[in-house]
């Protein structure tokens, strides 16, 4: 098969190191990629939200399947596009995507199947946001309803925390159309773990789970990001827990899309808090998500190539979906500055070196004069593996020790267990009752 890939992430990184593992692979593109996937695949240079030109591209490139990586190309209907010239591709129609454009299109969805979520309400109207905050001092969390690069979430102690983030979001216009509605939900604690499965349409695979960072610094300190790390699989994912998922979330979820004749096909990403009341849907997104596809593609077992064609033609249920037990550990290096102002074109050291159980999956990266150096904010994740999460983590450090760019940094507690489960415990200084 001729494989194009979408995007320019450390994710479509490791779905090419990933797709580059299956036999039936002849030829992989990448569009528009980036300096990791320019060394085993060849990068177009073509933005991976313009819809118009990818099935161009693909049509003369004679390409068999496209792997849609990233949400914007997905909410924008390229996999409706594809398929209207006769290519398929492994990611969800505009139509069944919205369960991650829109917040509001989501958490109504859940509603409707019986899902377990958020209390929560819309608004378009300012004001009328902050008049529904005056009347409800508990804590809150503000979502901008559409695409904000993962950073259109606020969590909101206080109800002067709140306003400010609805006017971010409404009349400051921080993240642009995506918060012209904003969504305000109850606020939830417990752990929070990512899950995965792959979906046919009707039938859905196995899931697997991770935990990811959001936050620049260690303890979940400083402005949230699109993601400082993660690890996989978590300490308390069991069968018991999967199955509860599946059967509340993910089952129903699946059913009720089918019965709206928009079938979902592709990856299913659901956001979970683990509460006191069992588990509740954060959040669904429309793809692999990253930094987690960094952690979860290396414990996939068995051809990317065969399951994604499964799920495209709806014979998931023929073919075996496997996640190994094996640890990983993924830690996310940034540039000075991010996620506000940084520089790029600082070269990057150290990436060769030698180190088992360990790989490094680019992101903003670019090869210049035979060099690689920095295109952006998050540059890279290290990721390590083990027997054990804490070979894992040790792994993943000591990787990170060998790589060096001007104002590199990163967060020192990735997959430090103890520590998180620090974060989960609730605060002894607060209000009970």
């Amino acid at each position: 098969m001729k494989v194009l890939i979408v995007g320019s992430g450390a994710r479509e990184h490791a779905l090419a190191w990933r797709l580059r593992q299956s036999p039936g692979l002849t030829a992989l593109w990448v569009a528009s990629g980036n300096g990791g996937t320019a060394q085993i695949a060849t990068n177009l240079n073509v933005a991976p939200d313009d819809v118009e030109a990818i099935p161009k591209y693909a049509k003369g490139l004679g390409i068999d399947l496209v792997v849609v990586g990233p949400e914007q190309p997905l909410a924008a209907g390229l996999v409706d596009r594809l398929d209207a010239v006769g290519i398929p591709a492994f990611g969800p129609t505009q139509a069944a995507a919205q369960i991650e454009s829109s917040k509001g299109f989501a958490l109504e969805l859940m509603r409707e199947a019986g899902v377990p979520c958020p209390e929560f309400n819309s608004f378009q109207d300012e004001t009328l946001a902050l008049s529904f905050l005056e009347k409800h001092s508990e804590p809150t969390v503000i979502k901008a309803d559409g695409l904000a690069a993962g950073k259109g979430v606020f969590m909101c102690r206080t109800s002067e925390e709140a306003a400010s983030a609805v006017r971010a979001c409404m009349s400051q216009r921080v993240f642009g159309g995506a918060g012209d509605t904003v969504v305000i939900e109850e606020f939830l604690e417990g752990p929070e773990v990512s899950v995965f499965a792959f979906s046919d349409g009707e039938r859905l695979s196995p899931p697997v789970a991770a935990c990811d960072y959001k936050r620049l610094g260690d303890g979940d300190e400083g402005p949230n990001t699109g993601g400082m790390g993660s690890f996989a699989p978590p300490d308390f994912w069991n069968e018991e827990l999967a199955g509860e998922i599946t059967r509340t979330i993910l089952e129903p979820v699946i059913h009720a899309l089918a019965q709206r004749g928009t079938p979902y096909r592709g990856v299913l990403y659901a956001g979970i808090m683990l509460t006191n009341q069992g588990p509740k849907v954060l959040e669904f997104n429309c793809r692999f998500g990253d930094p987690e596809s960094q952690v979860i593609l290396p414990q996939l077992v068995g051809d990317p190539l065969d399951i994604m064609a499964a799920c495209i033609e709806g014979k998931l249920a023929d073919t075996p979906v496997e996640w190994s037990d094996r640890n990983y550990a993924g830690v996310v290096l940034v540039s000075a500055g991010y996620p506000e102002k940084y520089e790029t074109g600082f070269e990057i050291t150290g990436l060769d070196a030698d180190e088992r159980n360990t790989n490094i999956f680019q992101a903003a990266t670019r090869i210049e004069s035979g060099r690689v150096v920095t295109s952006g904010g998050r540059v890279l994740t290290v990721v390590g593996s083990g027997e054990s999460l804490a070979e894992a983590r040790d792994a993943a450090y000591h990787r990170v020790q060998t790589i060096g760019f001007e104002g590199a940094s990163y967060r020192g507690d990735i997959a430090d267990v103890e520590a998180r489960t620090r974060l989960w415990l609730p605060d002894p200084a607060a209000p009970t009752g």
